[in-house]
């Protein structure tokens, strides 16, 4: 990276210790109460590509242990620089290789199943999985999905624009894994709902037949 480039460099936090910690507490707040939206702050000048929520959750949880795998539309550019330039994070070149996984909305993007989903000895070794959505919606009125499980106290709906057609079915098979299994946070531009693995996901036409 040259002096041009790093004068062009967006800043991270503006408090990276409280801000970090604001920011990972927000995303375990929707980890632990799935189905629930989490609004995210802007507390960070992020780049152009991709969503302010996924740069910031991304920015508070990766380090320079971490290996970042990035849809197409995110890898090479400013985004990338930025999560290297504050972060140290090492990015990877197969969705299977990353701690982490950032997938742009308009990119297709690999199955669940192609991620890393631990093992039986380290399941908390398991991949990340950000996924950007056009909106997400939740309660009674959405009409997709059904929520349940742990920290769920009872079904949820949820509709969420921009996933693959077949996702409850990648779901299933990501959910039948437990302990091992990829969380994933979806995300809006400026708010982030949790999926961990333990969470049971069917659609409602499953649910009716």
């Amino acid at each position: 990276m040259n002096a041009d480039d790093l004068k062009k460099m967006q800043p991270g936090f503006d408090s990276p210790v409280l801000n970090s910690q604001l920011v990972f507490r927000r995303a375990l707040q929707a980890l632990s109460m799935p189905g629930r939206l989490v609004d995210l702050p802007n507390l960070a000048a992020v780049p152009r590509q991709g969503h302010s929520a996924s740069a910031l959750l991304l920015l508070a949880l990766v380090d320079s242990d971490c290996r970042l795998w990035l849809s197409p539309s995110l890898a090479g550019t400013d985004a990338q620089a930025w999560l290297r330039f504050h972060s140290g994070c090492h990015f990877v070149q197969e969705p299977a290789q990353g701690n982490f996984l950032w997938l742009c909305a308009q990119d297709r993007w690999p199955l669940i199943s192609d991620m890393h989903a631990g093992t039986d000895e380290y399941p908390d070794q398991s991949a990340t999985c950000i996924m950007e959505t056009g909106s997400i919606q939740t309660g009674t009125n959405s009409q997709a999905w059904s929520l349940s499980g742990p920290g769920i106290p009872s079904p949820v709906g949820l509709t969420a624009e921009g996933l693959p057609a077949d996702f409850a079915a990648q779901w299933a098979g990501n959910h039948a894994t437990f302990p091992r299994g990829v969380d994933i946070l979806l995300t809006t531009a400026t708010q982030v709902l949790g999926l961990p693995r333990s969470t049971m996901l069917q659609s409602f036409e499953m649910l009716e037949v």
